[in-house]
């Protein structure tokens, strides 16, 4: 048993009270014999208690329990090893004592439980593979080990691993466990010895210029001589394929290509060998900036060809015009442009997805968009709570709801089995945003069918939009498709109201057979104002009879491939119903003060037809407006891009004069000039340091904060940590799986930078012999051995455990005890009789004295 003082200096209080209990003793006279001399020792040792009780005294009592911590790394790097391991363990169970407590752990960037830390009989579990195994964290897994023992009994972690750790640093944790209760075993894991080649190194220009000849290099790593196809590829267009033989090491290869073109350039490089032992590695990424005029693209769609890039200046700018059907997918497909002009082009044609990429686009790396007005944009495009709505200067919302006309929508969902993932989702999301459309007078209606009808809510005026968007949410999907039932209560239950418009929404992805009299049923809706519109979802559905029902009900027909476009679709029909958007009377054009557009029309401002209404949002700047002083062309700044609304269209029918003006080509010209970012000339060099961890410096040295933003190819924010290293130096580790990522870069200065960067492949597929050295690092430095047999495992802890436990409440108890103990027995005088005899034999003694001395003086007055 140890005994140990926390806080010795409240010892010297001891000083004091002793002199002052001395001074008590002395100063009343007492005697040892004397009842007063317990009760002022009860006193002292009471006081002595208290002020040892300060001090925080403990003890700590010794025990022989051990915990056996089994930390295995089950990495993708050694994967095949964990059973050689797990066998090492099962061995090493045989030597276990009575006094050994064990726990089984695996761990690659995370860490798992396998077996809890117990005192019973263990056996080794088939373990599944672990999540996360593409990084190895000794660190974390040391660390978190430790913390699962339990902190007063000596402990042993017995650590299999290879050594090498992709992810922090386990030196920086092993001053931590530096002569403590825990020590750290390591047994050697080896790499099983497969056959691998792999890209360690793809190489190509940072900035070229159109048609110049870029040097592309790679370098391959092969464990053995064998054979193999390289190819690399551009912009995901093929452009070279070799037959390459690999000899055992490096193996380098270099090749020449030119581009047209600007902006980003996206090469990958692709290795294929037969028998390889990780697929993982065999390809690499890297971007080159390519320089040339600035690019805009133009979408329009094949039924409404724009003539924007016939009013624009070729020589300056060069213009793309692509069908909204073929826009890009993927981030590398837009920032190749400066500006994205969107020319009377649907929503429901471009999707949910490609609005989010055209959204990061803009927000993050400085593309210009621009809207243009038609009977298929703005709010009629079904663009109400879209991405491409979020970036705008403008809302889809019209105000001067009271002149609009009264309305019954009913939205009839097939919530079938074959709706189930994102379908059901999208489906829901499109119906809750058709809601939000409506006025809280409105009537609505929701019927969700499967071989039997639902109703989700009652055809009735809309009294909470809040509880009918959550039922609309909570629909699930399953069962069958009987689809006429639905559309037959929906008439029936439109037919009697008094409203001006009326309407169904079908959403189907199924088949279901039809009774003979369906048409009859659609027939007379179409009497009583019922108008339906049909989706077909996906290539199952019968889109051959929901054309039919469209074409019969006096609605429109879509045909969806990408599920992702359904809210679009919902949104607009909703729209055509609740709004009259098109605002067709003459007018003249107000300017604001915003001198970059008044210049164009010193002259005077054409007459104008007709424009779509929209609200301008609180921030945005007001270049012209009409004399209902609704927006007409409106910009502002969308994270650090510029975006546009122009409400009226650019064919003539609409803008009237305007388009025959002699500055109208200037005016389009302004605009893409206004949406053109204004990039500096490579400002920022952007490092690789190790896996996803890079260096963002300031090459201009002019910059003191860096602002980044990271997205991936899908428009997704890809997760980073930004640690600042000095003013205009920034390092950046992002969180994302190998490929390509965009670093949006903007300074204090108002400069501007976007750059590609190639997230390569995790180290732990790259071919490496273990890192013996560190293993053997980790158990000198903690008091733990480099394993070689399986029994070593379980021998005794240099180390003896034992739980320290503060006495202070112990002490604190006695004191009081005492000082009750000394009021009891002055209060009740219990030790009354202690030293009455010796007392009475003293007070005869004095007067015996006594009488003697008054005798004597008697005596002696006589004589005189």
């Amino acid at each position: 048993m140890d005994i140990r003082i926390e806080q010795p200096l409240w010892l010297l209080l001891l000083i004091p009270t002793a002199l002052y209990m001395v001074y008590a003793w002395k100063s009343s006279g007492m005697r040892f014999v004397e009842k007063r001399t317990i009760l002022f020792a009860l006193r002292c040792l009471a006081i002595a208690l208290l002020v040892l009780a300060l001090a925080a005294p403990s003890i700590t009592l010794r025990a022989d329990e051990e915990q056996i911590l089994f930390v295995v790394d089950r990495s993708v790097s050694i994967a095949d090893a964990g059973n050689a391991a797990d066998g090492w363990i099962m061995e090493s169970l045989k030597e276990r004592q009575a006094n050994q407590s064990v726990g089984l752990y695996s761990f690659a960037e995370t860490f798992r439980t396998d077996v809890q830390l117990t005192d019973t009989d263990v056996t080794v579990p088939v373990v599944d593979k672990i999540a996360a195994d593409s990084a190895t964290d000794i660190a974390k897994a040391i660390d978190v080990a430790s913390a699962v023992a339990k902190g007063t009994i000596a402990t042993r972690i017995v650590l299999f691993s290879d050594g090498l750790e992709t992810v922090h640093s386990v030196e920086k944790l092993l001053p931590k466990y530096s002569g403590g209760r825990v020590t750290i075993d390591t047994v050697l894991l080896e790499r099983p010895s497969n056959a691998d080649a792999s890209i360690a190194f793809f190489n190509t220009p940072r900035t070229a210029y159109e048609g110049e000849k870029q040097h592309l290099e790679v370098e391959v790593e092969s464990s053995k001589r064998t054979a193999g196809e390289l190819f690399i590829y551009q912009n995901d267009q093929e452009i070279i394929k070799e037959s390459v033989t690999l000899e055992p090491g490096r193996n380098a290869f270099s090749f020449r290509t030119s581009a047209t073109g600007d902006g980003l350039l996206k090469y990958e490089a692709k290795l294929i060998v037969p028998d390889d032992g990780f697929l993982e590695n065999n390809r690499m990424l890297s971007v080159t900036m390519m320089k040339h005029s600035p690019r805009v693209l133009v979408v329009q769609t094949e039924r409404n060809p724009s003539v924007i890039p016939t009013l624009l200046d070729k020589s300056a700018i060069q213009v793309d015009v692509v069908d909204v059907i073929n826009l890009p997918a993927n981030l590398s497909g837009y920032l190749a442009y400066g500006a994205i002009i969107f020319d009377n082009v649907p929503g429901h044609s471009v999707g949910e997805q490609k609005m989010t990429v055209i959204e990061q686009a803009v927000k993050n790396f400085g593309t210009g968009f621009m809207m243009v007005g038609g009977e298929e944009s703005f709010g009629l495009g079904g663009y109400f709570k879209s991405p491409i709505e979020r970036l705008l200067p403008v809302e889809m919302e019209v105000k001067g709801k009271e002149q609009l006309p009264s309305l019954g929508l009913v939205i009839v969902l097939d919530r079938s089995g074959s709706m189930a993932g994102s379908k059901i989702v999208l489906a829901r999301e499109a119906a809750a945003r058709s809601v939000e459309l409506l006025r809280d007078d409105d009537t609505f209606g929701f019927t969700a069918f499967d071989e039997q009808l639902w109703e989700v809510i009652p055809v009735g005026p809309l009294e909470d939009k809040k509880k009918v968007i959550e039922q609309i949410l909570s629909v699930p999907a399953d069962g069958g498709t009987n689809i006429f039932p639905g559309v037959e209560k929906a008439y029936a239950d439109l037919a009697s109201l008094k409203l001006q418009r009326k309407h169904i929404i079908l959403l189907t992805d199924g088949q279901s057979e039809m009774p003979p009299d369906y048409k009859d049923v659609i027939d007379e809706g179409r009497k009583n104002n019922i108008t339906l519109s049909t989706v077909a979802i996906g290539s199952d559905a019968d889109w051959g009879l929901l054309e039919s029902l469209a074409e019969d009900g006096g609605g429109r027909f879509y045909d969806v491939v990408d599920e992702s476009t359904v809210p679009a679709i919902l949104t607009r029909e909703t729209s055509m119903l609740t709004r009259t958007y098109i605002e067709d009377n003459p007018f003249y054009m107000r300017l604001g003060n915003v001198p970059e557009w008044t210049t164009l029309f010193t002259d005077g401002i054409p007459q104008m037809n007709a424009y779509i209404a929209t609200t301008a949002k609180r921030t945005a700047t007001i270049v012209g407006e009409s004399h209902k002083e609704d927006p007409v062309l409106v910009e502002w700044m969308y994270g650090l891009g510029r975006t546009i609304a122009f409400t009226s269209d650019s064919t003539g029918r609409w803008t009237g004069d305007f388009a025959r003006w002699g500055g109208y080509s200037a005016f389009w010209n302004t605009a893409v000039a206004r949406l053109l970012p204004s990039y500096e000339e490579v400002p920022y060099l952007i490092t690789h340091e190790r896996g996803g961890t890079y260096t963002v410096t300031d090459s201009s040295q002019k910059a003191a904060f860096l602002d980044i933003a990271v997205v991936d190819e899908e428009g997704r924010e890809v997760p980073f940590i930004a640690e600042p290293l000095a003013p205009g130096k920034m390092r950046v580790t992002v969180d994302t799986k190998p490929g390509l990522v965009f670093f949006g870069i903007s300074d204090d200065k108002g400069g501007l930078f976007e750059a590609g960067v190639s997230v390569p492949y995790s180290d732990e597929y790259k071919p490496s012999l273990p890192n013996q050295a560190l293993m053997t690092k980790i158990a000198e430095r903690t008091g733990g051995r480099v394993l070689e047999e399986p029994r070593e495992a379980f021998r005794d802890h240099p180390y003896k455990s034992g739980e320290k436990t503060l006495i202070t409440e112990w002490l604190i108890g006695v004191a009081m005890l005492l000082f009750f103990l000394d009021i009891t027995l002055r209060r009740f005088g219990l030790l009354k009789g202690f030293g009455e005899k010796r007392g009475r034999k003293s007070m005869v003694e004095e007067e015996s004295t006594a009488q003697e001395s008054i005798a004597e003086l008697l005596k002696a007055k006589r004589k005189r």
